[in-house]
């Protein structure tokens, strides 16, 4: 099984919320191990904090009374993998503000803008 790729511990400010994977499951209402194929599979990105992987909370989203993964988020994080990406540097331009969305990209996804932030890393590539 290949390992989890993660970001390093100070990928994120403190300023940004993270959850410990077990609590990623429990909002998502599955298990750990689906939590982990997640993260293989770039639908995440995950940060390794003191041996601990933290996913940042702002990437759960409630939707009708049910947590899920932000819409357009696996899709940006494979094609910023595609284009050469470290987790650390997905991160980076995730919570990094855009005067051009205007804000940051993980706003514009958790908004209805997701095709537009995919654009926009189609073009980093």
């Amino acid at each position: 099984m290949s390992p989890i790729p993660a970001a390093s511990a100070d990928a994120l400010g403190p300023d940004v919320a993270l959850l410990a994977l077990p609590d990623v499951a429990a909002q998502l209402g599955i298990g750990v191990n689906h939590v982990h194929q997640a993260l293989r599979e770039r639908k995440l990105v995950s940060l390794r904090r003191a041996g601990v992987l933290y996913v940042p909370a702002e990437f759960l989203q409630e939707i009708d009374g049910e947590t899920v993964i932000v819409k357009h988020l696996g899709g940006t994080i494979t094609v910023l993998n595609d284009s050469g990406f470290t987790p650390d540097e997905m991160l980076d331009w995730l919570f990094t503000a855009d005067d051009s969305l205007p804000g940051r990209p993980i706003d514009a996804l958790r908004g209805d803008r997701g095709r537009e932030v995919k654009r926009r890393a189609q073009a980093l590539a």
